[in-house]
Parts: structure tokens; sequence; C-alpha cells
């Protein structure tokens, strides 16, 4: 769906825009969150930062380029780039700095890291839950 080709332009539109509100907020959590998991595991926390702060506009969607940049600093490799889609080639804006070369070695990493990410959010979340139940008993609601 919302595919940019004259074919598919029109056939989705409305599902993707609905799709960049709806990951509007949740995009913005998960990036900060993706480099504090990359500086807990020891990944480049910093160059996270850096490369999420300097890149993430990059990426033609509002929201995904956030956590990809956030990710590629984590990682030390360099995204987007020649691309091909169906067969077509497609060059887009790079995200990232090719500290190390993009390999298969990378998918572990990538996936403790969005493991670190969830068990950081979720970490958040049940604090706040925990602190919203004990202000709610502090006053007596």
């Amino acid at each position: 769906f919302g595919y940019r080709n004259e074919r598919y332009l029109k056939f989705g539109w409305a599902s993707a825009r609905l799709d960049d509100v709806a990951n509007f907020i949740p995009a913005r959590f998960t990036a900060p969150l993706v480099c504090l998991a990359a500086a807990v595991l020891h990944r480049r926390g910093c160059d996270s930062f850096r490369i999420f702060v300097r890149d993430a506009r990059n990426h033609p969607s509002p929201n995904a380029g956030l956590a990809e940049a956030a990710v590629a600093g984590a990682l030390g490799v360099q995204l987007g780039g020649l691309n091909y889609y169906s067969g077509q080639p497609s060059r887009k804006p790079s995200i990232g700095d090719a500290v190390e070369t993009l390999g298969r070695e990378h998918i572990p990493r990538a996936n403790a890291l969005m493991l670190a990410t969830s068990a950081i959010f979720l970490t958040a979340c049940l604090g706040i839950r925990v602190l919203v139940l004990l202000l709610w008993q502090e006053w007596g609601v």
C-alpha cells in the first residue's frame, strides 16, 4: 500500500497516511530508546544518538528513519543507497556511517538491540504503572 509509483500512487494512499499519523508518537519514543539500549549493550550509544539526530530525516518516511538511523549508528553500518524494488533500481539517501561493512553478523546484533529496546520500554511502562498506583493510593482515590 502507498507505493510511490504510477500504478499504485492512489491505491493505499489513505492507509499509508493513516499509518504515518498512527506511528508519529511511537516512532519518536522508539529512537531514543534504541540509543539507550545501544549504550546499555555497549554498542556505540553515542554514535547511535549522533546518527539519529543527523540522518533521521534522510528517510522518505516521516517515522521509519528515526529508528533506522539510531540502529545504523548503534551497529556502525550504513543503510540506504542503491536498493532494488521489483527489480527496479532505486537510489535513496544514506543513513549512518560505514564504520563496518554490513553483513550477516549484524542480524543477531540488531535482534539484541531490538530486544533490549523492548525490555527498556517494558520496564519504563511498568515503572510508570507502579508510580501511578502508588500515587493513586496516596491520594486515596
